[in-house]
């Protein structure tokens, strides 16, 4: 249990870091930093795989990299939907 929280925690922060490098938020507050966190997470080591630094499960270098990459993808298809 401690460790799934301590999951939510470190993929909120992820995100929230990705969305101050990109300067844009994801829609949900923290729920969407969280998912950006976990789903980018994802994506990261589909692209580069698993190295660098893991703290709670995530390896922080790819996850960050596919969070940024998430961010850019959503807020391209909300302005296109916002068109």
């Amino acid at each position: 249990m401690l460790s799934f929280i301590w999951s939510l925690i470190i993929g909120g922060i992820l995100g929230w870091i990705a969305s101050l490098i990109v300067g844009k938020d994801l829609p949900g507050g923290i729920i969407g930093n969280i998912l950006a966190g976990f789903v980018g997470a994802w994506l990261g080591s589909l692209i580069l795989g698993s190295w660098g630094p893991e703290i709670g499960g995530f390896f922080i270098v790819p996850a960050l990299i596919g969070a940024i990459i998430l961010i850019f993808i959503v807020s391209f298809i909300m302005r296109a939907i916002r068109r």
